[in-house]
């Protein structure tokens, strides 16, 4: 009782320690998290000239772009393209607030009436763009469906936004143009010509093992080039691949397997207890239901060419008879065995014309499409029975009811087109019938009401059933390869990653410079786990992690952290070491030449004097010596039989004389060249004015801090 007691008179000071400590718990949390402390810092994924771009924002627009990419590209893929046009799009808008810039109501209504001037259901009677049908379109979308309408917004301001973009570069270009003056000095570029006489002392008469280039010497020249040397933080790893193979052994077990199938097999009926006979490959008349409880891949009922048929084995397939049998072959993946079912001639081309009648739920069918397939079926019959009786009534029916609109302004017709080209029961259709013939035919799309033009060129074509094995790991390959990715995993406990590996003989791959917002691992692809923790803040430089990837396992050791900032010695040497020889062979040069004239120079160093002709600033490049714009600008700074002191060039050190000044015929208007000064400049402006943009902008990327990435 004492005890207790004391403890409720000292109440208020237990509840101040345990209040202490639970703000220390969560203080150090924070401290750990970087800026966990501001919420605005985790609700905003980034800022760019001041401008927000927020999580929630954000990651609406990237469930859009990922419904519409689909499985074309992953998350991360997905998450940089909205990055970047995010980006794009406030770096510009800054200009255009600057410039005080819009899309107005007026231009956004020619906006839509362009972009949809050939969307049929804002047609009028006469086939011209009708408002008001857009204005009744937008209505019903704002009444019965938020989402969708929500989806027509951002169409509008996708559209307006291009349109800003557009105005924006149109502006600048409207600024630039090229003066007669900029003509003429672009003809003098191309049209004034010197001849040169020039030693050249190469930069390869110095051999590089002479020259000895320090870390301080590297250091230093980073100091002097830091834009050349700023790089994003980034990591290295080692990683040994296990992969889930099919060894020899499962090959052959495979081609085994398919061989069997060839021969009838005995098999016991638990239910008749007797010995049934199963009909083997061979012998089978029901190809089909045979390869489609066979094979990996189902019966494919089309004949074909023989240029339809893989190369390797087309002749072998082509020239069996009816029955027989080839294989086991490997192709893609596969071991196969193919017979041959049966053969005949088939037209190579054909020429049709359809009207496609869609129904509720066909492939393609455009949202207001309202008839079922029993009311399609009777539309296409009707529209049939009225061809039948007058063809020349074909096209205006194309017009009126085919929704293919990649046929309608033909009238429906494709023109010649190779055999297996269209969806089967087309295909069949218009192959396999005559010319003339007209009927109704169903596919995904919906009814066809066909008419065959045209068939040419019969050739002989052939079916072949094909059992294919899908050539695949056996489980006790799958079991032997994860024992052999975990004794690796267990034994770089005690042994060194490289050491390891070379004594198992498993190949190392390095992956250097990887940076935080990647996620694909040459020879592995799409690893965005193995960023994650490359670049997690507990991850230390020497250790070791398993990964899952396709097929298999991947070891993975961290190798080196590289924070953001200038590249290190280490890292900046491969760029670094050979300027830096360069630089000291020139001084190395200089220091050892004394000569002043051409002739002298070129006999203490053992060389001849060389000529050039007809060089010109357009392309500043001198025979037998390559690119030198060093050079050649020096050449256009001297007089006729002017020489020359030393100059450094891209590949070794110059003298040079000018031995005749050729000037640029004189042209009486330079406005051709004038015009060609204006269309570079107009290039410029669409490859290189957002990029300059985006440099001078002040751009602020925290999809990794909010852990959007």
């Amino acid at each position: 009782m004492a005890i207790l007691n004391k403890i409720r008179q000292r109440s208020l000071f237990l509840i101040i320690i345990i209040a202490l400590a639970l703000f220390s718990f969560v203080l150090g949390g924070l401290i750990k998290n970087g800026n966990s402390l501001s919420a605005k810092d985790q609700n905003t994924v980034g800022t760019v000239n001041g401008k927000e771009i927020t999580r929630t924002a954000f990651l609406e627009k990237v469930e859009v772009a990922q419904k519409q990419a689909g499985a074309s590209a992953t998350n991360t893929q997905i998450m940089n393209r909205v990055w970047d046009q995010e980006v794009r799009q406030a770096v510009l808008q800054t200009q255009f607030d600057e410039l005080g810039i819009s899309v107005e109501k007026d231009q956004m209504r020619d906006l839509l009436k362009k972009a949809l001037a050939t969307t049929p259901q804002f047609l009028n009677e006469a086939g011209l763009f009708d408002e008001n049908k857009l204005n009744e379109y937008i209505i019903n979308l704002k009444e019965t469906s938020p989402q969708a309408y929500q989806d027509w917004i951002n169409y509008e301001e996708s559209l307006a936004e291009n349109a800003l973009q557009q105005n924006y570069f149109n502006l600048v270009k409207a600024g630039l143009t090229g003066t007669l003056e900029e003509g003429k000095f672009e003809h003098q570029l191309e049209g004034n010509k010197v001849d040169i006489k020039f030693v050249q002392i190469p930069f390869s008469s110095i051999a590089d093992s002479t020259i000895t280039v320090t870390k301080s010497d590297i250091s230093s020249y980073i100091d002097k080039h830091k834009k050349q040397y700023q790089v994003d933080a980034s990591r290295d790893i080692n990683y040994v691949e296990f992969k889930e193979t099919a060894t020899v052994e499962d090959e052959n077990d495979i081609k085994a397997s398919l061989t069997n199938l060839l021969k009838d097999q005995e098999v016991y009926n638990e239910t008749t207890k007797a010995t049934d006979t199963i009909t083997g490959f061979l012998k089978t008349k029901n190809n089909e239901d045979f390869v489609n409880s066979n094979s990996d891949i189902k019966f494919d009922s089309r004949f074909l060419f023989k240029s339809s048929i893989p190369k390797a084995v087309s002749d072998s397939i082509f020239n069996l008879s009816v029955g027989e049998v080839y294989g086991p072959y490997k192709d893609n993946g596969y071991f196969k065995i193919s017979k041959l079912v049966a053969v005949k001639q088939v037209p190579d081309s054909a020429k049709v014309r359809h009207i496609l009648i869609p129904f509720v739920g066909a492939r393609a069918a455009a949202q207001d499409v309202t008839r079922t397939d029993a009311e399609a079926k009777q539309l296409a019959d009707s529209i049939l029975a009225v061809v039948k009786s007058n063809k020349s009534k074909f096209p205006d029916l194309v017009k009126e009811f085919s929704s293919d609109q990649g046929s309608v302004d033909n009238g429906g017709r494709y023109d010649w087109h190779p055999y297996n080209s269209m969806v089967p029961e087309f295909n069949d259709f218009e192959f396999e019938g005559k010319v003339g013939d007209i009927g109704v035919v169903k596919t995904i799309f919906g009814y066809h009401v066909i008419e065959i033009e045209g068939q040419k060129d019969k050739e002989k074509a052939v079916q072949v059933a094909t059992i294919a094995r899908k050539i695949e790991p056996s489980q006790a390959t799958i079991d032997k390869v994860f024992r052999d990715a975990s004794n690796f995993e267990i034994s770089l406990e005690k042994k060194d990653f490289q050491e390891l590996a070379k004594e198992n003989k498993y190949t190392v791959r390095p992956v250097n410079g990887i940076k935080v917002l990647d996620e694909n691992i040459p020879g592995i692809g799409n690893q965005r786990p193995i960023v994650r923790w490359a670049f997690d803040e507990e991850s230390e430089v020497g250790d070791i992690k398993r990964f899952d990837i396709p097929s298999g396992y991947a070891i993975v050791q961290l190798a080196a952290k590289h924070k953001e900032g200038l590249m290190s010695v280490e890292e900046a040497t491969i760029t670094a070491m050979p300027a830096i020889r360069k630089e000291k062979k020139i001084q190395l040069i200089r220091d050892r030449v004394t000569a002043k004239t051409l002739d002298d120079l070129a006999a203490a160093e053992k060389t001849t004097v060389r000529t050039a002709s007809a060089i010109n600033m357009m392309n500043p490049t001198i025979s037998g010596a390559g690119r030198e714009p060093m050079v050649v600008g020096a050449a256009f700074g001297l007089k006729e039989g002017e020489t020359s002191k030393l100059i450094d060039g891209n590949n070794g050190v110059y003298m040079i004389q000018v031995e005749k000044v050729t000037p640029a015929v004189k042209l009486d208007n330079y406005q051709a060249f004038a015009n060609q000064v204006e269309k570079k400049k107009m290039s410029v402006v669409n490859s290189k004015l957002y990029n300059a943009l985006k440099e001078a902008a002040d751009i602020e990327d925290n999809r990794v801090k909010t852990k959007i990435e």
